[in-house]
């Protein structure tokens, strides 16, 4: 039975009134309502040429004999808001999206079935986190990348340059066109495309949807066929916690570590799962990324090729392919079929942007968890990225007590090659927001070799030895509430390990001298609700 003709027959008669006012055929009420939740704006280039793409698919829908209604929810440019209190807004804004969504879907309760359009970082999982709560028929579309014209390299030497002095604000912004040059999502491997390959590898955008250019007829015309496919899956009963099952986040995991992804998976798939009555764990993670090996390094994990480079060798397909004995293969996509039959036809890798199993970039996969008396429940890092004489560190602590100290440290040489530096407060509850400590790992890199360590997390555009997402934080008086300046602290990538240097007797007395950590003070009251709800980073950082 249709939405809308669940109400009582006055409240349906009002109801229809109302919809006509707005344009809509009153015989066209008969069939099916699919929402168009749409996420476009002006201000973030992944998300800019979404209206366009909304009336593909609308099309789609139409013509597969349904009635699509759109509506809009936010999305903020991490990049806008990097280094700056932005920050603090754009991980509770997942939250944000996901009951936004809610709101509007059963506030109205007409629409059978969602397409839901998004590219970047926090859009996408909020979209997916309302697909599993809802458990309606529902597809997403993502926006595409963009393609670059100029090499990562060229980008990061210009920021390197500007952050010297040696360029002006012009001419940055200048090389930044070319690397950005249109519409679509940041070219490198960041959070944002990390999660649009998320999307497809759960099943819940159609097979292939990911690496197409944001620009390219082929995105559109996924678009279009978004829209027919939701009607099918209407028409079979298809909801999304029947695709977002177990195997299905197990598969993505596998994809992810096997690209040497965005960290912020960490963050996101948890959440997303919990949705669905799933568990994802840190521990899930490490497994999956132990056996699965690397064979895909784009930018960040290269200065060659960026996600744009994958579309031409096969896309997300093609690596799936390559890691199918690794996949369970009975898992379904939003197209109706099983995994098995998606591969059946697919192109092998290249063997030079995708390498094939046997002749991998690493037998590991490109994220790691690391344990430790200094992060009981977990911390990542993006093994990939780190260059392999830091993945064995050992140095004395430099602790801020938050990313702005830090920043000022770094500006006033406060920093010396080989420390450690460790940012804390900067965690779900101690932020509140879990700041991204991107701006700080590119100052860091004019210091010399150093490693960062955070209950903050970081872009996926970040690079060299981070260490984030550490668990518990600071404001939970995890132990990083309790490192002192000059205290040792021992890095071991290969052995997953993150260990401080201090016994424990030393650790019991400083924490009976009341906690180190100073917590931030935050007048907003959207933060501080966010803050005394949100679980740890090990638990996605979703509400409680």
């Amino acid at each position: 039975m249709k939405q809308l003709d669940k109400m009582p027959p006055y409240q349906r008669a009002i109801a229809k009134g109302h919809l006509c006012s707005c344009g809509t055929a009153y015989k066209e009420l008969d069939k099916p309502i699919i929402a168009i939740v749409n996420s476009w704006n002006d201000i973030v280039p992944g998300h800019c040429h979404l209206r366009e793409l909304a009336e593909e698919v609308k099309r789609g829908v139409i013509a597969a004999g349904g009635v699509p209604l759109e509506f809009n929810t936010i999305a903020i440019c991490d990049g806008i808001a990097q280094g700056h209190k932005g920050m603090k807004y754009v991980l509770p804004s997942r939250e944000l999206i996901a009951d936004s969504v809610e709101a509007m879907i059963v506030g109205h309760g007409i629409f059978d079935g969602m397409v839901m359009l998004a590219s970047c970082d926090k859009i996408v999982p909020g979209m997916l986190m309302a697909a599993g709560r809802l458990d309606l028929p529902a597809v997403v579309v993502t926006g595409g990348p963009m393609q670059n014209r100029v090499a990562p390299k060229e980008s990061k030497t210009a920021r390197q340059a500007f952050l010297r002095g040696e360029i002006d604000e012009a001419k940055l912004v200048d090389v930044t066109l070319k690397y950005y040059p249109s519409a679509g999502v940041c070219p490198f491997l960041g959070t944002a495309n990390t999660m649009c390959i998320v999307a497809e590898t759960l099943g819940m955008s159609l097979p292939g949807s990911a690496t197409p250019p944001a620009l390219s007829e082929r995105r559109r015309s996924i678009a279009f066929e978004s829209g027919t496919t939701i009607m099918e899956l209407l028409r079979k009963g298809v909801t999304a916690r029947s695709i977002l099952t177990k195997e299905a986040f197990e598969n993505t995991m596998a994809v992810v570590s096997a690209m040497g992804g965005s960290l912020n998976t960490f963050l996101h798939l948890p959440a997303i799962a919990a949705e669905c009555g799933v568990e994802v764990t840190f521990a899930d993670y490490d497994r999956i990324s132990r056996r699965t090996p690397l064979i895909v390094r784009v930018a960040p994990n290269s200065q060659e090729y960026t996600v744009a480079d994958l579309e031409p060798v096969g896309g997300i397909p093609t690596i799936m392919k390559e890691l199918q004995p690794l996949l369970h293969e009975e898992t379904q996509a939003v197209n109706g079929k099983k995994l098995a039959d998606n591969l059946s036809a697919i192109q092998p890798a290249d063997g030079t942007i995708i390498r094939t199993l046997n002749n991998p970039f690493s037998p590991e996969g490109g994220v790691a968890v690391l344990q430790g008396n200094l992060s009981p429940e977990g911390a990542v890092v993006k093994s990939s990225a780190v260059p392999s004489e830091s993945w064995i560190f050992r140095g004395p602590a430099k602790v801020f007590e938050c990313e702005e100290d830090c920043m000022e440290g770094l500006a006033t040489g406060q920093i010396q090659e080989g420390d450690v530096v460790v940012v804390r407060n900067e965690g779900p509850k101690g932020g509140p927001g879990m700041r991204e400590m991107h701006r700080v790992t590119e100052v860091l890199t004019k210091v010399g070799r150093t490693a960062l360590i955070t209950d903050g997390r970081f872009s996926g555009a970040s690079a060299g030895l981070a260490i984030g997402y550490l668990s518990p934080e600071a404001a939970e008086e995890g132990p990083i509430a309790y490192v002192q300046n000059g205290d040792m602290i021992a890095i071991d990538i290969a052995k997953r390990s993150l260990l401080w240097e201090i016994s424990k007797e030393e650790e019991k007395r400083r924490r009976s001298l009341g906690l180190a950590a100073v917590l931030q003070q935050e007048d907003s009251l959207l933060l501080r609700l966010y803050g005394q709800h949100a679980t740890s980073a090990a638990r996605g950082a979703v509400r409680r």
